[in-house]
């Protein structure tokens, strides 16, 4: 079955080469907008009101596709493609949560982005507390990685590289 998505708009943000961008939103503190087309910034009425939304975008740079992936923050054995965040993916496509700055008209502010300068939006979803935070979270092998304890802040492919051979 295949299914096609419109894109919405465009996030932009600092990062132009994979090897430098951060691996997970949690490890940036970079800002950046998202460029939503004219035809649908009407559905950004009430956006304002969150802190965070969720993106899902269009991985248009991954290199292909492979049921087993190294993580990038855990290299040292292939892990299923389901049981991490990899870009190459069977269909492309990942989510960023974001933190949400100003809106204005057409483009939204946020922080904590993550993805390369001019990937494509299919949609954008809120982040809301009631609907998405979980008490008992267990995180498989990102657990015993103990991810908290990297020490580092931006964390792209080549700054863990950098940390890992400064370890």
């Amino acid at each position: 079955m295949e299914t096609t998505y419109r894109t919405i708009g465009t996030i932009r943000s600092p990062f132009t080469d994979l090897d430098t961008t951060p691996i997970q939103s949690i490890f940036s503190g970079a800002e950046g907008t998202i460029e939503v087309f004219s035809e649908y910034v009407e559905g950004l009425r009430g956006i304002e009101g969150f802190s965070h939304i969720f993106l899902p975008y269009h991985l248009h740079q991954a290199d292909g596709f492979r049921l087993l992936e190294r993580p990038l923050i855990d290299g040292s054995k292939e892990r299923g493609i389901f049981s991490i965040r990899h870009f190459n993916r069977q269909n492309l496509i990942g989510i960023s949560p974001a933190g949400v700055i100003p809106v204005e008209g057409n483009t939204v502010r946020v922080r904590g982005v993550d993805v390369l300068d001019g990937i494509p939006l299919p949609d954008i979803k809120p982040c809301a507390r009631q609907f998405d935070h979980r008490d008992d979270v267990r995180s498989g092998w990102v657990d015993a990685r103990r991810i908290e304890e990297v020490g580092v802040r931006s964390l792209s492919p080549k700054g863990l590289r950098d940390h890992e051979e400064s370890s």
